[in-house]
């Protein structure tokens, strides 16, 4: 069986490291979005030798997502932090947050509402903002840094528990 594309959720933490101590905040990426597919990008080696046979290694992923286009509403708190990067040049740790992808086809959490889950520390990367007469935009990059750890997702509480 095929699963639909919404059963794959993105949440993002827009209560970013460096606005100090506080609870998490996550947001469902996809309002607007018809698409969003983090890429994994691998650094491949390929070697050949004499014998005319070719060795592949890979060593690594530098995963990357892209949120465009993203409207901003007011009262969010993800407009509020990205426009909080805007105003302020934010770089460094001010744009490190989370990322929690989330397995909404799995039916053990249907009942409770809470799912398998992974959260990857990443850095958020402001494209532009600005946009057309549709609305104010501020399209993202999502930067995973490879820091991540299994648990749940509560998708009603909006809150992850990591695995012990």
């Amino acid at each position: 069986m095929k699963i639909e594309r919404k059963y794959m959720a993105h949440y993002l933490n827009a209560h970013f490291a460096s606005a100090g101590p506080g609870e998490a905040s996550y947001v469902r990426l996809g309002d607007d979005l018809e698409e969003y597919s983090p890429e994994l990008s691998a650094n491949v080696e390929k070697k050949s030798n004499i014998l005319g046979q070719t060795s592949v290694t890979i060593d690594s992923y530098q995963k990357q997502g892209e949120v465009t286009p993203y409207y901003a509403n007011k009262g969010d708190k993800l407009f509020e932090r990205l426009q909080a990067i805007i105003d302020g040049d934010m770089v460094l740790d001010d744009l490190k947050t989370d990322i929690v992808e989330v397995k909404l086809w799995d039916e053990s959490g249907l009942e409770g509402g809470t799912f398998p889950a992974v959260r990857e520390e990443c850095y958020i990367e402001v494209v532009s903002y600005g946009g057309d007469t549709t609305g104010y935009q501020i399209p993202f990059n999502v930067h995973y840094t490879g820091v991540k750890e299994s648990g749940t997702f509560d998708v009603k509480a909006k809150t992850f528990t990591a695995a012990e």
